[in-house]
């Protein structure tokens, strides 16, 4: 009987729902300092998770969800790529 691999699971920092982590969006504070949405999962740095929904979005935007979470300043300009990348996606 073949082994069957338990997913990580990781909150996301809007709903606080935990989920699988391959269903989430990271978003990663590089050792740079900026931020973005890690696509690969792999990035080196903080991340913080998000689920694939605008409302989780807006939720971490308005508790500052990731300004905790990554232990810096967000720049609107970040939530805005976020939001795009998301609905690209």
């Amino acid at each position: 009987m073949a082994q069957v691999r338990k997913q990580p699971l990781r909150k996301c920092a809007g709903c606080g729902l935990m989920k699988e982590k391959k269903e989430l969006v990271r978003i990663v504070k590089t050792e740079a300092g900026t931020v973005r949405i890690d696509q690969t999962g792999r990035l080196n740095g903080r991340g913080v998770y998000l689920c694939r929904d605008a409302g989780c979005l807006q939720k971490a935007r308005k508790s500052r969800a990731l300004e905790r979470s990554l232990k810096c300043a967000v720049p609107p300009d970040v939530y805005d790529e976020i939001g795009r990348q998301m609905d690209g996606g």
